[in-house]
């Protein structure tokens, strides 16, 4: 949807009233709900794609980036998941909840007709068991701050103080599922879609002792499609019918095959001879494609920025140096970024939370537009504040690490990067380092880094949802940044649901001093340039959450 969630770099809902409608392009905006097949469907329906990076894990539990997310959100369900106009529908629940008057008690009954992939009915305490091991410290779940303050004694089961067995979650019987919240939440029931969410059967994961999700052999689907042929660490998957699913009526894709390529060359060698059927371009790619109708605008709530290690090795780096933070935070041509190297309708972003992910509850406006630009490109600033870092360091030069991925575009990004910052701040030295995406994430959990570019895309349409990474207790924190004041007004904004405007103030003043800080150096909002074979139909596309659904796809006039 670190969406960090974490996203690879160039290659991841609330869906209520605050939700925003995704804008896909073309016929894959023209989405429908319909089980019956279009007119004209081939009769094998198969969709060839392409992926920047490698799954990392599939276990629901544990993931945390784009790639394991979309595959996700298509081969298992929650109790909801987002449908084809971006609005909630119902997925495992069979009905929608009965809600206390309160707003703490959600009893969901689970549809009679959902089965696991080895036949087994899925039950309300496969639900039980997901989120208690969500919420047990002895899981490390990354994602485990999306259930903390949510489900009732979760904050103190994270915090060792009560047991897993406490969470406010139950089962009354196999499809009757009681969740206890701990105080209101607007956008729970959109969380509910989200991969930490998803349910796990519990005799299936014990019986794999620890193997599970490390394979598409050692895992369980209830969703629209089974992975297969994925071996943990290859380069290649994909995705088949499920037969037994639910709804499987309205699923018309027979498969969907993806391969891993990093080089926007190759992929676009093979979309130009009919190989795949939908891929991203960027850089001077898309200037080779404008005019081509099957060229597609794809706008996203993905943020990237640089994340900047305080601590590495136990030790201070220089990045523990305000000054030196934003000095690198304005030292580099946003804009010039986004026309020379990405080219793809990405735009600069000067602040953390992106435009048209969510409005001021009283005024309407947009969060972006109402915060502003607070961390902008200034060259002469940037000069400024780095000599001052220096003299507060005692130094006259500094080498800094910069990591990134390792496909085609992260490397032009860094290269770029490089030359900006040692422009603009003489005595600086970046060493770039490009690594396969699950090694960066690993590099991430442990602080091997010093800059990082990093990109962020929302579970839910709510500042919160960006903000609450730089808390200092947050796990997708993992850069050190800590301060007292912003960690109070995160958390007044997630306790606050009464007053919903006075939250909303605490929000900006948080993003406000994230900047004033340069907790990070936010870089650019993205959007995808896609090009899409005129015959794929129907591909859902998000804004928040996962980035696709393609229960409701198809293929049709493929000649």
């Amino acid at each position: 949807m670190q969406k960090n969630k974490l996203l690879s770099t160039f290659g991841l809902t609330l869906t209520s009233a605050l939700l925003l409608s995704a804008c896909g392009g073309g016929d894959s905006a023209d989405n429908t709900d319909s089980g019956e097949g279009s007119e004209g469907a081939q009769e094998e329906q198969v969709l060839n794609i392409v992926e920047s990076a490698e799954i990392p894990t599939m276990d629901s539990t544990l993931t945390t980036d784009a790639v394991s997310f979309n595959v996700l959100n298509n081969v298992n369900e929650g109790l909801y998941r987002q449908g084809p106009d971006n609005d909630l529908v119902l997925g495992m629940a069979a009905e929608e909840p009965e809600v206390s008057d309160d707003g703490l008690t959600y009893t969901f009954k689970i549809r009679e007709d959902a089965t696991w992939s080895n036949g087994e009915p899925v039950t309300a305490n496969d639900f039980v068991f997901s989120w208690k091991r969500l919420a047990d410290p002895a899981t490390a779940a990354e994602y485990a701050y999306m259930i903390d303050g949510v489900v009732k004694n979760a904050t103190a089961i994270l915090a060792g103080e009560m047991e897993p067995s406490e969470l406010g979650v139950s089962a009354t019987d196999d499809t009757t599922l009681v969740v206890e919240l701990e105080k209101p939440v607007p956008y729970f029931e959109s969380l509910l879609t989200l991969a930490m969410y998803l349910p796990q059967n519990e005799a299936y994961v014990t019986e794999q002792e620890g193997k599970y999700a490390t394979n598409s052999d050692t895992m369980l689907y209830n969703g629209p499609f089974e992975l297969t042929d994925w071996d943990g660490t290859g380069l290649n998957w994909s995705l088949v019918k499920n037969e037994e699913y639910w709804d499987a009526e309205t699923v018309q894709l027979d498969r969907i095959d993806v391969d891993v390529v990093k080089e926007t060359s190759t992929a676009l060698n093979l979309y130009d001879a009919g190989d795949i059927d939908r891929m991203r371009l960027s850089g001077d790619y898309v200037q080779t494609k404008q005019g081509d109708p099957e060229l597609l605008e794809e706008p996203t709530s993905s943020v990237f920025y640089f994340k900047m290690n305080q601590a590495r090795n136990g030790e201070d780096t220089p990045l523990a140096n305000e000054n030196i933070r934003k000095a690198i935070a304005m030292s580099f041509d946003k804009q010039g970024f986004a026309d020379t190297v990405l080219q793809n309708g990405s735009v600069p972003a000067n602040g953390l939370v992106p435009a048209r992910l969510a409005a001021d509850p009283e005024s309407g406006e947009d969060f972006r537009e109402q915060s502003g630009d607070l961390l902008s490109f200034d060259a002469d600033q940037a000069a400024d504040y780095w000599e001052a870092g220096l003299e507060e360091l005692g130094e006259d030069s500094i080498t800094l690490e910069m990591l990134g991925d390792d496909t085609e575009n992260s490397k032009k990004s860094l290269e770029f990067m490089q030359a900006q910052l040692e422009s603009n701040l003489p005595g600086l030295s970046i060493e770039l380092r490009n690594v396969p995406f699950k090694v960066r994430l690993d590099a991430d959990t442990n602080r091997d880094y010093d800059i990082q570019f990093a990109g962020w895309s929302a579970d839910y349409a709510d500042p919160i949802n960006f903000l609450e990474l730089f808390h200092t207790d947050n796990g997708n924190n993992k850069s050190g940044y800590s301060n007292e004041e912003y960690d109070a007004l995160i958390e007044s904004a997630r306790s606050n649901v009464d007053d919903l405007e006075a939250r909303w103030q605490d929000m900006l003043k948080a993003e406000e001093i994230l900047m004033d800080t340069a907790g990070i150096a936010p870089v650019y909002q993205r959007a995808y340039a896609v090009l899409e074979k005129p015959y794929v139909k129907d591909i859902a596309v998000h804004l928040t959450g996962a980035d696709y659904s393609y229960k409701w796809a198809h293929i049709e006039g493929k000649e």
